[in-house]
Order: C-alpha cells, then sequence, then structure tokens
C-alpha cells in the first residue's frame, strides 16, 4: 500500500517538476530576439500577429520587406522612440537597451517575428 503512494506521489511530483521546466524549456528554444522582446517590455504593446497599442511585428515586416535600410531606421526607432508612422500613438524611447539587444529584436522582427 505504501509503495502504491510513495508511486503516486512520485508521479504527481515529476508532472508538477515537468509542468514547470517545460514552459523554461520553450522560452530557452525561443529566437533571442523574441527572449529580449519579451524581457524589455516590447510585448505590451506589441504581438507577433495582431495589432495592440502599435503594430503587429508581422506588419512591421511587411512595411519594411525590401529597405535595405530598415535595420538601421528600427534600430533609431526602438532607442529614440517617435509617433506619426503608424499612428499618433508615440513609440516611447528604450535607451537603455543595448545596441547587440535592439539588433536582435530588430533582425527577429523583420523575419517576421519567427516562433524558432
Amino acid at each position: 500500500m505504501m509503495r502504491g503512494v510513495a508511486r503516486a506521489v512520485s508521479a504527481l511530483m515529476l508532472g508538477a517538476l515537468v509542468s514547470v521546466a517545460a514552459p523554461a524549456a520553450r522560452a530557452a528554444d525561443a529566437p533571442r530576439g523574441q527572449r529580449v522582446a519579451n524581457a524589455n517590455a516590447c510585448m505590451g504593446c506589441h504581438a507577433v500577429d495582431r495589432k495592440l497599442v502599435g503594430p503587429s511585428f508581422q506588419q512591421i515586416a511587411a512595411k519594411y520587406k525590401g529597405d535595405a535600410q530598415a535595420p538601421v531606421k528600427l534600430g533609431r526607432k526602438v532607442k529614440e522612440g517617435g509617433s506619426g508612422v503608424w499612428g499618433m500613438i508615440p513609440m516611447p524611447a528604450h535607451q537603455s537597451m543595448s545596441d547587440a539587444d535592439i539588433s536582435a529584436v530588430v533582425d527577429w522582427v523583420l523575419a517576421g517575428a519567427p516562433s524558432k
């Protein structure tokens, strides 16, 4: 009887551990740009596939497709903020983000914000 209870408890503990570890593993598998976007509150105003406060990342990728200057333009927009391109709601400046982090997010967005 005790062995059965011990096995059941072990199975429950293993299930709980897997359910906690799985999202962390999936987050670690996400592209660097996505991880940086998540860590810097980008997702508070943007979503991958739908407009929130600002345009979706996929809308941004479509708008700048084929624009060789897009990485520079968008990098500056992230760093300095701005308004007028997508409407009157301003994008706040993200001056504390490193240039490497900004480049990772911009490259990820311009690639269409892929999940892998």
